[in-house]
């Protein structure tokens, strides 16, 4: 799937206005092309991320365009209307228009905020996400969905903007704190089991090699996670699908009912990453006990998640909270939760309105 290491990948998302996911390395320079018709661009980044983003604002700047580089919290302490509003401010006072753009050079909790940002200005300004997490490329910031956090939940707030492009530089992978890639992984293994089983078969052939950022496994890994993402979000653009029984759009949300509430419980201090692995063990023995799911895939999560590292379980007495954190899941209909379970290996279904009694069983398994 990757071609000569020198020539980017580029993954192309069906949307209302089609754009491209670009994989490769070296490629911070695609950025300026993006938003050309643009006068002024504003670049969000998080302090950390300064060399990022000085690079990106120097071709902006060169290319001719005026622009405002706007620091913002780390991590999701960004995902905040109080840091919005500051954004927004800045927007205001530098004159920006609808012709203008905001570009997110960060993790997944940037570019959220960017594409939020861009999203709620004048009703929409044109918007580039350069994530430089493997969790934000593969995830967080492909698919056109934006949000922040409330006291009540993580992405309560939001709205579908999506970007003029993204652009994944595999190099900056090579800053990455092994605690960061690795939860990353995450959601490259959600997309093995949800739909590429070459994936997970690429991650128990040499564990090892998967978490050396310089490995040419990964960027195969980010190019297969990217295409399902693609794939996915292309066949279903906001979520239009996932009503009933079909899983749609919210496929994607595999693992997420269980570890959002993990993150809500810990205040968002657990990468998103480990608390969706964590997610994911919970929906396989939830499917297990509901007897859809065989014991071999149930048993592989495991296997597969902590072959990396990841963690498999959350405190065995955290099962309330987390029930009433589940209330609030964005999947939740009036008051029935919904749960995106697999069948099989690649194949998904929705369970609604699911016995307490059935996921206290499963909890316990998955906590064991």
């Amino acid at each position: 799937m990757t071609p000569a290491a020198a020539q980017p990948t580029r993954i192309r998302i069906a949307a209302e206005n089609p754009y491209e996911v670009v994989v490769g390395h070296g490629v911070l320079g695609e950025v300026a092309p993006l938003v050309a018709r643009a006068d002024r661009v504003a670049v969000l980044h998080p302090a950390a991320l300064i060399d990022v983003a000085v690079r990106v604002v120097a071709d902006l700047e060169r290319a001719g365009h005026q622009v405002v580089r706007i620091d913002v919290p780390d991590a999701e302490s960004a995902k905040t209307v109080e840091v919005a509003a500051r954004c927004w401010a800045v927007l205001g006072h530098a004159g920006f228009t609808r012709s203008d753009a905001v570009v997110g050079v960060g993790g997944g909790a940037t570019t959220d905020l960017a594409g939020f940002v861009a999203a709620t200005w004048l009703r929409g300004v044109g918007l580039v996400t350069v994530p430089t997490s493997l969790l934000a490329m593969v995830d967080a910031a492909v698919g056109g969905k934006t949000g922040i956090n409330t006291a009540e939940g993580k992405n309560l707030v939001g709205v579908f903007h999506e970007p003029l492009g993204v652009v994944c530089d595999l190099d900056v992978l090579a800053t990455l704190p092994l605690t960061d890639l690795r939860a990353g992984l995450g959601e490259v293994v959600k997309a093995g089991f949800i739909a590429d089983p070459e994936i997970l078969r690429l991650v128990e052939e040499d564990p090892a090699a998967v978490l050396d950022p310089r490995a040419p496994v990964l960027r195969e890994l980010v190019e297969r996670s990217v295409a399902v993402k693609a794939r996915v979000v292309s066949a279903d653009l906001r979520e239009a699908t996932s009503v009933g029984a079909s899983v749609g759009r919210e496929l994607l949300n595999y693992g997420h009912t269980l570890g959002h509430a993990v993150e809500r419980r810990e205040h968002y201090r657990w990468r998103h990453g480990d608390a969706v692995s964590v997610g994911m063990v919970f929906a396989a023995e939830l499917a297990r006990a509901a007897g859809i799911l065989d014991d071999a895939t149930a048993d592989r999560h495991r296997a597969v998640l902590r072959s990396l590292g990841l963690p498999t379980a959350y405190d065995p007495a955290a099962f309330d909270d987390l029930l009433a954190a589940m209330a609030l899941d964005k999947k939740t209909r009036g008051s029935t939760l919904r749960f995106v379970l697999l069948d099989g290996l690649a194949s998904a279904r929705i369970l609604a309105g699911p016995d307490e009694a059935l996921l206290r069983r499963a909890y316990a398994a998955a906590a064991a």
